[in-house]
C-alpha cells in the first residue's frame, strides 16, 4: 500500500484494488479536516463528541476529492456485528442507510461511496472488478471472531455470482498486536468460531495474548476462497501513530475516526 493525497485527503491506496482501475479506494489518515483538538483534524465518525457540522465538513471533503458528493457517502451504525446492508439498486435517499445497524455495507452501484469508521478496529474492502460489487467491511474482534469478512464474501457470491478466485481484499491499518493485548473471553470467541488462534495470537502473560486482528481477517479471507496474492495488507498500526491515525485505546475513547471507503467508477 502507498500514501496518496487527492486534493486535501491523505490516505493509504490499496495497490492491488487501485491496478483493478474500476473504483476509488483508500483508508484515510487524520490530516488535512476542519474538526479540532482531540477530532483533529479529519474525524469522519458520527458516533464522537465532535460538531456535527465538523464531521459532515470533513465528510464532505472526502466524497469531493473523489469526485462524489456527501449525499451519496453511506455508512451504517455500526455495533460488532456482522449483519451487511446490500445496496443493488439506486436509493433517493442514501442517508437513511446511516441509521441502520450493520458492520459492512456491499453494493454493486457505481458513484455511491461506502464506507466503514475506525479507531483500533480493522476496515476491510472487497473489490470484484469482473462483476463489479464492492464492499467495506468493519472488523473489531467480535465481528472477526464471529466471520464477518467470510460472510462478506459469501454475499458476493450468493447474491451477485462472484468467483472468490476474482475478489481482490485489503486489509488496512489497524491496531497492532504490538498494542493490542486480549484475555480469555476473546480467546474463547475465536476458538469457537474456528479460528486457530495460536496463528494470530501470542501469549504475553497468564490468560493475556498479543492479537494481530489484520491477521486474523486476512487468514479469513483466505479460507473464502480469495487467493492469498489478491490480498493486501497495510501493516501499520494506528496504535503506534498518533501523527497519522486515530486510535481509541491509544487516546481512552476521546479521540476521531477514520474511514476504509470505496466506490465504484460510473
Amino acid at each position: 500500500m502507498e500514501m496518496k493525497r487527492a486534493d486535501k485527503v491523505h490516505y493509504v491506496e490499496p495497490s492491488l484494488l487501485a491496478a483493478a482501475g474500476v473504483a476509488v479506494q483508500g483508508f484515510t489518515t487524520r490530516h488535512e479536516g476542519v474538526s479540532r483538538t482531540p477530532y483533529n483534524s479529519l474525524n469522519l465518525g458520527t458516533g464522537t463528541a465532535d460538531s456535527s457540522h465538523s464531521v459532515e465538513g470533513n465528510r464532505s471533503i472526502l466524497a469531493r476529492a473523489f469526485g462524489g458528493t456527501v449525499e451519496r457517502l453511506v455508512t451504517v451504525t455500526q455495533v460488532h456485528g456482522t449483519d451487511l446492508l446490500v445496496i443493488d439498486a439506486p436509493n433517493p435517499d442514501y442517508g437513511y442507510f446511516q441509521r441502520l445497524e450493520a458492520d459492512g455495507i456491499i453494493t454493486n452501484q457505481p458513484g455511491v461511496m461506502i464506507g466503514v469508521c475506525v479507531a483500533d478496529c480493522v476496515p476491510v474492502l472487497l473489490l470484484d472488478p469482473v462483476k463489479g460489487v464492492a464492499a467495506a467491511l468493519h472488523a473489531g474482534w467480535k465481528g472477526t471472531a464471529s466471520g464477518i469478512c467470510r460472510k462478506g464474501v459469501e454475499a458476493f457470491v450468493s447474491m451477485f455470482g462472484s468467483d472468490p478466485r476474482d475478489i481482490l481484499a485489503a486489509v488496512g491499518p489497524a491496531i497492532g498486536p504490538c498494542c493490542y493485548e486480549v484475555d480469555t473471553p476473546v480467546a474463547q470467541a475465536f476458538r469457537q468460531g474456528g479460528c486457530e488462534w495460536d496463528e494470530v495470537a501470542t501469549l504475553s502473560g497468564v490468560a493475556r495474548w498479543q492479537l494481530d486482528l489484520a491477521r486474523a481477517n486476512a487468514r479469513q479471507l483466505a479460507a473464502s476462497g480469495i487467493a492469498e496474492g489478491n490480498i493486501e495488507t497495510s501493516g501499520q498500526c494506528v496504535c503506534c501513530s498518533p501523527e497519522q491515525f486515530f486510535s481509541y485505546r491509544r487516546d481512552k475513547g476521546d479521540t476521531g475516526r477514520q474511514m476504509g471507503f470505496i466506490m465504484l467508477k460510473g
